[in-house]
């Protein structure tokens, strides 16, 4: 089994479970419950950041990247979260450069909460549907008046862009990725297994 890869990135005052929750569903996935202690997930999942030094995430949460923006390897799905560390990092050209790069390359473009702010400062949401925290979205449409901002979804799907909205939108998010990847019983069998409720529609 080719194994996807999916990079989470990482950088200071990240919100915690904008990159944890979707680390947790891609780590979980099964294709066979029975093997879950034998089998791999089909998804690879790691972390990646500026540098290799412990990222400080919101609330003082400590963690130490995988890879840098310089020797990741070539992702398959990538997924951008959100916080308030984005006010820094849209302004950091490095990252924002990383990010267009690789939302060009990826199948599947992902993020979480203010995360699409970060997607659309690297010019990959021109004319795209998307979301965001229900607290920035006024904030969203001023930076990015290109972008059709949309309030009303937990995610929000324009081809192979999805971004979700805040925080544990980011599971539902990842869920539906897992559903892309492998239908909706694998995804509802991973939710199962983290006794997370599986989103039946996509309304806030």
């Amino acid at each position: 089994m080719e194994r996807k890869k999916v990079g989470i990135l990482v950088f200071p005052n990240v919100e915690v479970l904008d990159f944890c929750g979707p680390f947790e569903v891609f780590s979980v996935v099964r294709l066979d419950e029975e093997k879950r202690r034998v089998e791999p997930s089909p998804f690879e999942v790691f972390l990646v950041a500026e540098s290799l030094e412990v990222v400080t995430a919101a609330n003082g949460l400590k963690v130490v990247p995988d890879y840098t923006i310089d020797n990741c390897p070539i992702l398959d799905i990538l997924v951008v979260p959100g916080g308030w560390g984005v006010r820094a990092a849209i302004e950091n050209s490095k990252i924002v450069d990383w990010v267009a790069k690789q939302g060009k390359a990826v199948e599947t473009l992902t993020s979480v909460c203010t995360g699409s702010v970060l997607l659309g400062r690297a010019g990959l949401l021109e004319g795209k549907r998307a979301t965001t925290h229900w607290m920035v979205l006024d904030w969203m449409r001023q930076l990015l008046p290109n972008v059709i901002v949309e309030k009303d979804f937990r995610y929000v799907e324009d081809g192979d862009i999805i971004t979700s909205a805040g925080i544990s939108a980011g599971i539902d998010m990842s869920l539906r990725v897992v559903s892309r990847y492998h239908g909706e019983e694998i995804a509802r069998t991973t939710a199962k297994y983290m006794e997370y409720p599986f989103p039946e529609n996509n309304k806030r």
